[in-house]
């Protein structure tokens, strides 16, 4: 595979499945690298088979399909005239034909995450407002919006460009808040009335933590009568993770928001069960902190009351959807690098797998329950597939995942693998890349197991190089995940691909050091506090345990690469050892303490480094997580060849953490390179640039790794 396909490959995005279970809509991206840009388009096929045909009251670039309850009308999001707003069409159930494509929203600050309420008479939606302007109300719409047109226009035409900031939440990943928060909007399908949900909220509704929500971070109850969000309604947002459910009566205009959830930590991702008795949602306890176990909350409407479900898994709830007959909740968890389907009986409190833990089962997401066939509708993809629509028809052996104390203590901390059935039938409905796949010789991803020297059981992967010979040694490129609370798996990736890291003649080799998801909630905790110990001896454990294990791989010839933590434990191995031959350091953090003040989630690092910066002022750099931690501390053993890479817009970790990389290794005489973007963040994400990306990064490896010792 060179870059140069991966590009060409169709990018699955949202799904949507109808009410009767009958049609898949989804969203396909196409690249193209010449003019540099990703085009989304809107496709729908029937489920129980059938060809897919392009969305025909649809543009390219337009997004957010959402069917109708009734069946006969489509919404979507589109821009075709300039700006974002919600359009309706007619759909023809029996067809899959879209006619009479018509504009609902006309808001001059846009409209987005569009959602069809349960009996289809009105539409929620969110735009970004000024909070101090005149609510928009059923009564008068225009007053507010022409004030927000007003201050845009004014803010647009200025000369002065300067901000002043009065809250620390004043950027955010790769922008500046500005004066604006997200509402939620409410419009009236038939007569086009308009009002805003949360008026004058000095918050965003949706919040935007911690991860943006998915849609519109909200909820609708089957009756009609209700909302729920959820809303991060604390004094200062960069310093806490406390977002909450809130529940609004849409029958009164005058309602107010009235808060259900109670923990101190992050609650998001409400939804209704269909019989409307409860509202769930995945709920973290600790306050503060943003990679706690993500817990399900079951909320019972009528006694108002809440209650945990699976109070001993140790593993994430990474996403959940109801099932129709409001007895069981269907859910994703990553476990040991992949991400099955779980279905939770609510009557028993018993999950039950749909799709076996077995290496290679790939990792879910999106997941619609149907009324046909007890099926499940979800996208599926593995480290050498990328996304793709699968139905799981499946009846599923009811097997506790809950492990006993005897099987806890035999497994020393790894959760134990049942020996459970395969799905009755995994079937694929979408094909976007099959013929552009069967051209290309893609390694399957191994996995293995080692001890660390802590005696943990841990994991690792390795993807061999095409065309494979056992009696050739090869070199070898070593990833470290972010996080530091992430993890490696059976998962594709645009980015970070470990399959076009391995197909110019390279061993690849993935560790999930103490810190990672997937193995419990302790292993998970584990790196707090302790960022250069545990996550870095394991990180040696594993890659010694391939090198004693694969002797393809040639030891004298290893790059080891990482980004965001994985750039922050790069940046730690250039001061702790001399095993690798080059380095890439991809928006890694150098100066813990100067991280400190140039990030936007303060929360993040004060539990990280168990502080604040002068928490720890006239203590020893021993007893100081700031300093003891602190790659640059380490400086004068700098000695390996590093390529540094960071970018302007990384907001997260502020592109002088690489400055001050690149100037020490420069100042010591390190071959050193500095790869900067002036236009991305975080991620390189504009196809040029990742086009740069990847040949500068590739070549780097190869100038210090082609040549044997």
């Amino acid at each position: 595979m060179t870059f140069e396909d991966m590009m060409h490959m169709k990018r699955l995005g949202e799904t949507a499945v109808s009410a009767d279970g009958k049609w898949l809509g989804y969203s396909v991206t196409t690249v193209d690298l010449e003019k540099n840009t990703k085009t989304p388009e809107i496709w729908l096929q029937p489920i129980a088979g059938g060809e897919p045909l392009k969305v025909s009251a649809t543009q390219p670039g337009d997004g957010g399909l959402q069917f109708a309850p009734d069946g006969k009308r489509v919404l979507f999001v589109s821009g075709r005239e300039g700006a974002s707003q919600v359009w309706i069409a007619d759909f023809d159930d029996a067809t899959g034909a879209t006619s009479n494509a018509k504009k609902l929203t006309s808001i001059s600050t846009e409209a987005d995450n569009a959602k069809w309420s349960p009996d289809g008479r009105f539409i929620v939606f969110t735009s970004n407002v000024y909070p101090d302007c005149a609510p928009i109300t059923f009564a008068d719409s225009k007053t507010g919006d022409q004030c927000n047109a007003d201050r845009d226009k004014a803010k647009a035409e200025s000369k002065v460009k300067a901000q002043i900031f009065t809250h620390l939440m004043y950027r955010h990943w790769n922008h500046f808040t500005g004066d604006k928060r997200s509402h939620l909007f409410l419009i009236e399908v038939d007569t086009g009335k308009l009002r805003d949900l949360t008026p004058n909220d000095t918050h965003d509704v949706p919040t935007d933590y911690p991860t943006s929500p998915l849609g519109c971070g909200c909820a609708i109850s089957p009756d009609a009568k209700e909302m729920a969000f959820v809303k991060k309604d604390v004094p200062e947002e960069a310093t806490s993770t406390n977002s909450d459910i809130f529940t609004l009566d849409l029958t009164s205009p005058d309602a107010k928001p009235i808060k259900v959830s109670t923990a101190l930590g992050g609650d998001m991702d409400p939804a209704y069960s269909p019989d409307g008795r409860y509202l769930a949602w995945r709920s973290q306890a600790r306050a503060g902190y943003e990679s706690d176990k993500f817990r399900l909350a079951l909320y019972d409407r009528g006694a108002k009351t809440i209650k945990y479900l699976l109070p001993k898994f140790e593993n994430w709830v990474d996403e959940f959807a109801w099932g129709l007959n409001s007895e069981t909740i269907y859910f994703v968890s990553g476990s040991r690098g992949s991400a099955p389907v779980y279905e939770l009986d609510l009557r028993t409190g018993r999950a039950a797998l749909w799709v076996t833990l077995q290496q290679g089962s790939g990792e879910f997401s999106s997941i619609h329950p149907t009324p046909v066939r007890n099926s499940v509708v979800a996208t599926r993809m593995t480290a050498g597939h990328p996304s793709e629509v699968f139905e799981i028809v499946n009846s599923p052996a009811i097997v506790d995942v809950l492990p006993t104390k005897k099987e806890n203590a035999a497994q020393a901390g790894r959760l134990p693998v049942y020996p459970v059935p395969e799905a009755k039938e995994l079937r694929q409905l979408t094909h976007l890349n099959d013929a552009l796949l069967a051209n290309l010789d893609l390694s399957e991803m191994e996995d293995f197991w080692f001890t660390a020297s802590d005696g943990t059981k841990e994991q690792g992967f390795l993807i061999r190089p095409p065309n494979f010979d056992p009696s050739k040694k090869y070199p070898l490129k070593f990833l470290i995940h972010g996080g530091p609370q992430g993890a490696w798996g059976d998962a594709w990736s645009y980015r970070w691909n470990a399959e076009l890291f391995a197909a110019n003649g390279y061993v690849v080799v993935m560790i999930n050091p103490g810190g990672s998801t997937g193995y419990g909630q302790a292993f998970v905790d584990s790196v707090n506090g302790d960022w250069g110990g545990k996550p870095f001896t394991d990180l040696m454990s594993g890659l010694d345990y391939a090198e004693q294990h694969y002797p393809f791989i040639d030891k004298t010839r290893e790059c080891a690469l990482g980004a965001s933590y994985g750039g922050y434990m790069a940046n730690w191995v250039l001061g702790h050892t001399t095993r690798f031959k080059c380095i890439v350091s991809h928006d890694g953090m150098f100066d813990p303490e100067s991280a400190y003040g140039t990030t936007e989630e303060l929360w993040f690092n004060e539990w990280e480094f168990k502080g604040k910066p002068w928490d720890y002022y006239g203590k020893p750099d021993s007893e100081n997580p700031y300093r003891k931690w602190a790659p640059m501390m380490s400086a004068k053993t700098f000695k390996t060849p590093t390529l540094v890479v960071h970018s302007q817009l990384d907001f997260r970790l502020d592109v002088s953490e690489g400055y001050q990389l690149f100037t020490t290794l420069q100042r010591l005489g390190v071959p050193s390179k500095m790869l900067y973007f002036p236009d991305e963040g975080h991620w390189v994400l504009k196809p040029q640039n990742s086009q740069l990306w990847w040949k500068t990064v590739n070549d780097w490896v190869d100038q210090w790794t082609t040549k044997p010792n």
